[in-house]
């Protein structure tokens, strides 16, 4: 039976992605602040802003089992807001969360995978660490923080047979959109900054269903060479791709267009 550890696993993406995993014979941890244990997924409490916090609970994984095949990273959280009047308290908080979450999860983590010589690590992006989304800017960035981060990390742990790869989805409906920390400050300067916000929510619960991330986490786990980067849905593979052979000021206009 092999081990998945997942952070971030108690709703959404996450959780159907545990779900899955479980459902095809794993065993499943799911890493967590509220979470709970069901259906063949053991909950461990986990606050990935806690760098104790997540070797604790790291530590309490492996009181359970021998070794760990595959770890996600997935814990993180949206704001949205102009770039000029976002707190800075709210924008660490948002990097803290998305990106240093991620560092603090894999430094816990990393430990057993390099002794035993194996397994992967799979991060949670976003097609908006590509595509930079304008008023979520923060979060784009801390996405674009996680790609950078994990093709550093694939080269400094290829010797102990470790891979790393991430998964940048596209719209998916889930509660992370009412979860989003919404400020208003200064819309009345930057008066295109409700419409964006409400044409990237609409999408948002327009979009995939997380079953269909859950799978795509599920191939990269189990195919024979993961590749660094996947998107998660055809339409957004294709908005990407553009974004590698149009001139990076025509695709910026086009955002600009969408979102004003």
């Amino acid at each position: 039976m092999k081990t998945l550890v997942i952070s971030g696993g108690s709703s959404g993406i996450g959780k159907a992605t545990a779900m899955l995993f479980a459902e095809r014979g794993w065993r499943v941890f799911e890493l967590s602040r509220h979470g709970q244990s069901h259906d063949g997924i053991t909950h461990v409490t986990c606050d990935v802003c806690d760098s104790t916090s997540a070797q604790n609970a790291i530590q309490e994984v492996m009181t359970q089992t021998d070794r760990i095949d595959v770890v996600i990273s997935n814990a993180g959280y949206g704001i949205s807001g102009s770039i000029e009047f976002t707190d800075i308290t709210a924008a660490q908080h948002q990097m803290d969360v998305n990106f240093m979450g991620a560092v603090r999860f894999t430094q816990a983590v990393l430990p057993v995978l390099r002794q035993q010589k194996s397994g992967r690590i799979i991060y949670t992006s976003s097609v908006a660490a590509i595509l930079a989304v304008p008023y979520q800017s923060f979060y784009s960035a801390s996405k674009a923080a996680i790609n950078a981060y994990a093709l550093a990390l694939a080269n400094e742990v290829r010797e102990f047979g470790i891979s790393v790869s991430v998964m940048m989805p596209g719209d998916v409906s889930t509660g992370f959109t009412d979860a989003r920390d919404k400020s208003t400050a200064g819309e009345e300067v930057y008066r295109h900054a409700n419409k964006a916000i409400s044409t990237m929510e609409r999408d948002e619960r327009g979009g995939m269903k997380p079953i269909q991330m859950a799978k795509l986490f599920y191939h990269i786990a189990t195919c024979h060479s993961p590749r660094p980067q996947y998107v998660g849905g055809f339409q957004y593979r294709v908005f990407c791709f553009l974004d590698r052979i149009l001139p990076k000021r025509f695709v910026n206009w086009i955002e600009h267009k969408v979102y004003s």
